[in-house]
């Protein structure tokens, strides 16, 4: 071995020590598996790194960019042109977020589709896409696996166009480094597709989720993807003195990381020479796994999970080391030593982004189709968001009404409730008057004349009881009468004469 050739190996063993291995995860200590990376040139698709590149995995979002290929495809094959209109039906409209929103029956253009799904990542509208040019979302994956066997992808599994969680549905980093060279090489009119730096629409502008557009010099594509099962996935394309290079990062815990890792692979691929001896994509051996390790516990753990696609923040990766450990860091101590619980690792970020440069999407057939409908819209809104202010004010008016109402019958009960109270006791009070009366009381029928002699009172004295004038006074009154009564008899008597 030459003495550059065996610096160059050197050169690139230190880097990766101190690059790469942050893309170790294990299920487990005694179960553990290392994360896809794929590092290849795109021209002679010559692979300048691989780690666990056939495993199976979870790909969430970056399935866009199969769905892609099969739309773009299709315009070849003249059974859809770009303006041909996707229209949203009520099941995409139901798909989760990342989403648009639009209401069902909405209609874009294939093209403002593509560039939707290609920058906001949104599942609704690559449902469409499906539904519309498949047929059925079962119809579109049909389309899609018989596209992956027919360009070399002999890994993935596609049972949906957007990445939404499927456990049947996974590729390897392989699989997406043959269709990223797939559709660079198809389709050299829609390169631009895949480096939209942010889309406008309406008043909203949306950036690109992939953090390394503007912010890696030469970054110029493609797409991003996550789900708590797979972690944070990219496939990236940059260009770099008129050399291309695909690198591929699955399974990282945040989108930071996820993009500083790619970032540094690029770094490390633009000083090495993808020579003779290098591997082809093709000569790949296939991998042992079954089956794709779920990375939820590890990437999303207790916490709430970020929203689908892209979550905002870094999640917090395992606590220990060893449980990251796995695969070739098994043997390699610097490795192990790089894994991306590194505290350097895990501090690192990339620049600020350059400013965006968003490009506009409408709805409808052209853009003043697109301003109509959305101002017919917005009216409708304002209407409906009126007459709900409106019925609630009604509502709350019948409400107050209703409680008026019954507070006047509850009054009206309790004056009844008082009258007939103040009745029992009218109608119950000489009765209890009667029963009152002594024993020896005269019932109301007896007459004020009756046979049985009664007691009289005795005769009072005159002037007992009263002062000696008051006494005197009657006194003088009385004499007259006892005069009078002594007379009575002798005038009797001369009266009987």
């Amino acid at each position: 071995m030459s003495s550059s050739l065996l610096r160059r190996v050197t050169v690139g063993f230190v880097a990766l020590t101190g690059f790469l291995g942050a893309g170790l995860i294990g299920i487990r200590a005694a179960s553990a598996v290392t994360v896809p990376i794929l590092v290849a040139d795109v021209d002679s698709g010559k692979v300048i790194y691989a780690q666990a590149p056939t495993d199976p995995w979870y790909p969430a979002s970056i399935t866009k960019l199969m769905t892609t290929y099969v739309a773009l495809d299709l315009v070849r094959q003249g059974k859809v042109s770009l303006d041909s209109m996707i229209t949203i039906s009520a099941a995409a409209a139901s798909e989760p977020p990342s989403k648009m929103g639009f209401k069902p029956g909405t209609q874009l253009t294939l093209d403002n589709a593509l560039k939707i799904i290609m920058v906001k990542s949104a599942n609704d509208i690559a449902y469409a896409i499906g539904e519309n040019l498949g047929g059925s979302i079962e119809g579109f994956a049909d389309l899609m696996n018989a596209t992956a066997q027919r360009i070399g992808m002999r890994d993935s599994r596609w049972y949906n166009p957007n990445g939404l969680p499927d456990p049947r549905q996974w590729t390897s980093a392989r699989d997406m480094a043959v269709l990223a060279r797939a559709l660079i090489r198809d389709f050299p009119d829609s390169h631009g597709l895949f480096s939209i730096s942010a889309i406008q629409f309406g008043r909203a502008v949306m950036p690109n989720h992939n953090g390394l557009l503007g912010r890696y010099p030469g970054a110029d594509g493609m797409k991003t993807g996550f789900i708590c099962s797979g972690g944070f996935n990219v496939v990236a394309t940059a260009s770099r003195n008129g050399r291309r290079v695909i690198t591929i990062v699955m399974g990282q815990p945040s989108p930071r990381e996820r993009d500083v890792k790619a970032a540094d692979l690029f770094d490390y691929a633009f000083t090495q020479d993808a020579g003779w001896t290098s591997p082809t994509l093709d000569a790949l051996p296939a991998s042992a796994l079954g089956a794709p390790p779920d990375m939820r516990a590890y990437v999303c753990g207790g916490k709430k999970p970020p929203a689908i696609e892209d979550g905002a923040g870094a999640i917090s990766a395992p606590a220990s080391a060893a449980q990251l450990i796995g695969g070739s860091a098994a043997n390699s101590p610097a490795l192990a030593l790089a894994a991306f619980s590194n505290p350097a690792m895990r501090a690192r970020t990339l620049p600020p982004r350059a400013p965006l440069q968003p490009i506009a999407v409408w709805i409808g057939h052209n853009p003043a189709e697109g301003q109509q409908i959305l101002e017919a819209q917005e009216t409708e809104e304002k209407a409906a968001a009126a007459n709900t202010r409106a019925a609630k004010l009604e509502a709350a008016k019948a409400r107050r009404e209703a409680a008026l109402q019954a507070a006047r019958q509850a009054r009206e009960a309790k004056l009844e409730r008082a009258k007939a109270a103040h009745a029992d006791k009218v109608a119950a009070k000489p009765t209890a008057k009667v029963a009152a009366k002594p024993a020896h009381a005269l019932p109301r029928s007896a007459s004020a004349y009756t046979a049985v002699e009664t007691p009289t009172m005795p005769e009072a004295k005159p002037g007992k009881g009263l002062s000696k004038p008051a006494a005197k006074a009657a006194a003088h009154k009385a004499a007259p009468a006892k005069a009078d009564a002594r007379k009575a008899p002798a005038r009797k008597a001369a009266a009987e004469e």
